[in-house]
C-alpha cells in the first residue's frame, strides 16, 4: 500500500528538467505529507511530456459517485490488467507520479511507527500511475490518479507487505509510451525496486495527521 508520500521541489524547474517537460512550469510548493483526495502533479505523455494537476484517488469514468476515489488510491500490479476500473487505463492512460519519498507504518507491538522511505541521491523519482477522467453532473471534468503497488523488496518486507511501484528511470519512457498497449509488455515493468538503492528510517508520528505538512516530518527520530 501507499497512503502518504512527499514531493519536495526547490523552485528551480527541477520537475521540468527531471521529467523532460517542454512547457515551462513553476515548481509546485513542497509537500511533505501528501494524502488521498489532494491534487498533485502527475506526468502524462502528450507530445511531449506534460505535467497536470490531478486528484489522488482514481474515479473511474463510469462511476456514479466520486467518493469511490478514496478507495482507489492504489492498484495492485498483480491484478491491474483484470480489474474493470483499471483495464482500460492500463492500456491508454498511464502516468508518472513524481515523488521524493513515501511513508509506511511498521508495527511495533501495539504501536505503528511511521517510516520515511526514499532513494538516496535521487531527490525526485516516479511511481507508476494510472489516471481516468470523470464528469460530474454539471459536466465538469475531474482528473484523478492511482499509484500501482507490488510485493515488497527485502527492505520493505520488514516494514510492510506491499510497496509502491517505483519505476527505474530507464523504464519511465516505456511506461508512458502510447504505443505500448498490451499488458504483457507493461506488467514486467511493475516490479519491486532494488532494496540496496533505497533507505528507510523512523519519523515523527506527526505524519499521522494530514493536517501536518512541514519539513520536520522528513527528519529521522
Amino acid at each position: 500500500m501507499c497512503g502518504r508520500y512527499a514531493i519536495v521541489l526547490v523552485g528551480d524547474g527541477s520537475l521540468q528538467r527531471r521529467f523532460s517537460l517542454e512547457e515551462l512550469l513553476d515548481d509546485p510548493a513542497p509537500r511533505f505529507n501528501v494524502a488521498p483526495t489532494q491534487a498533485l502533479p502527475v506526468i502524462t505523455r502528450n507530445s511531449p511530456n506534460r505535467a497536470e494537476m490531478m486528484r489522488w484517488g482514481m474515479i473511474p469514468s463510469w462511476a456514479k459517485d466520486p467518493t469511490i476515489g478514496s478507495r482507489m488510491i492504489n492498484a495492485r500490479a498483480e491484478t491491474v490488467a483484470e480489474k474493470p476500473a483499471f483495464r482500460r487505463p492500463l492500456r491508454s492512460q498511464r502516468c508518472l507520479v513524481p515523488a521524493s519519498g513515501f511513508f509506511e507504518w511498521k508495527r511495533d507491538g501495539e504501536a505503528k511507527v511511521p517510516h520515511f522511505i526514499h532513494l538516496p541521491g535521487e531527490p525526485l523519482f516516479a511511481f507508476a500511475g494510472l489516471y481516468d477522467l470523470w464528469r460530474d453532473p454539471e459536466g465538469r471534468t475531474v482528473k484523478s490518479y492511482t499509484i500501482l503497488t507490488t510485493g515488497p523488496n527485502e527492505l520493505m518486507a520488514g516494514i510492510h507487505n506491499r510497496m509502491p511501484v517505483i519505476l527505474r528511470r530507464e523504464d519511465e519512457d516505456e511506461w508512458l509510451n502510447p504505443a505500448n498497449t498490451e499488458p504483457e509488455h507493461l506488467l514486467p515493468l511493475l516490479r519491486p525496486y532494488p532494496a540496496d538503492e533505497m533507505d528507510a528510517y523512523p519519523v515523527s508520528r506527526m505524519v499521522n495527521s494530514p493536517a501536518n505538512d512541514v519539513p520536520d516530518l522528513l527528519l529521522r527520530v
